[in-house]
């Protein structure tokens, strides 16, 4: 009995070692990665980086105000394409979808969740530049917020499914009707959860390359309005990390500093907000 249970024992002990052991790896490599960016393009990192644009092929100096307001433009409209779209296609689902169809549409979602994002691109570019005849900030919004949908859809129907039916029987029961009880019940019971699961798909999405190479393509300089070639920071990222010059390089090194730094905050300032709340919100 003694030595099965300090059998028991070490193996919890071996256990409990090898799973601290990958969470720490697992954290390390994120940590790890941010001190990359910054070692590499702390340098670059300034004032000027956030308010000036880029200076012309072999000068040095500059930044990607440019890129970043760009980058805010093209996921304002995503936001707006996207988040209305995926939150009621949620709310109908968990509500108000029958069985089959509600199976239909969550593997149709699984499966544009799935879709590359260069496809994405791609359909954005024919469906919209090819007719358009120039790239536009409008086109890669709408590529972004495609994406969107599918994440949209899936986070917004399992914080529904995680409300208790007795609040949605206790509504009934006080008189609503069964719109009027989502509206005012289930929906607010759901709404951290929901905004939670909306923000993290916009961190997703900010980082996405390849649909804005299709798309909104790119732009040296201001670009007001939304019909126009607009930057953006995965983009610049891009262009200037391929470049032969070392300016660009730090610079590059240091958007992607911003940019992961900027995701990262997103994702912890969800992770808490849902902790705080619980996954309805409660």
């Amino acid at each position: 009995m003694t030595a099965r249970l300090v059998y028991r024992k070490a193996t919890n002990a071996v256990m409990l070692t090898l799973t601290g052991v990958s969470a720490l790896l697992a954290v390390s490599v994120l940590f790890f990665i941010l001190g990359y960016l910054l070692w590499h393009g702390g340098t670059s990192l300034n004032w000027d980086f956030f308010t000036k644009l880029p200076v012309p092929v072999g000068e040095t100096g500059g930044g990607m105000a440019n890129a970043i307001v760009g980058s805010a433009k093209l996921l304002l409209l995503a936001t707006l394409i996207g988040v209305p779209i995926g939150f009621l296609g949620g709310v109908y689902v968990a509500e108000f979808g029958g069985s089959t169809f509600s199976f239909v549409v969550r593997y149709t979602t699984d499966l544009l969740n799935g879709v590359p994002s260069i496809v994405i691109g791609i359909f954005a570019y024919t469906v919209i530049i090819v007719r358009q005849h120039h790239f536009s900030t409008f086109a890669g919004g709408i590529a972004l917020g495609v994406m969107m949908i599918p994440i949209a859809v899936r986070s917004t129907e399992e914080f529904l499914r995680a409300v208790p039916d007795s609040l949605r029987e206790a509504a009934v029961a006080l008189g609503a009707s069964k719109s009027r009880a989502i509206l005012t019940v289930v929906i607010p019971a759901a709404i951290h959860g929901i905004v939670t699961g909306i923000m993290l798909d916009l961190a997703r999405v900010a980082g996405e390359t390849a649909p804005l190479i299709f798309t909104a393509f790119g732009n040296q300089f201001w670009s007001p309005g939304w019909n126009q070639p607009t930057s953006s920071l995965p983009v610049m990222i891009y262009t200037y990390a391929i470049s032969p010059y070392e300016d660009w390089h730090r610079q590059a090194w240091s958007a992607g500093f911003v940019l992961l730094t900027l995701v990262l905050a997103v994702n912890v300032f969800c992770r808490l907000v849902l902790a705080r709340k619980g996954p309805t919100g409660r």
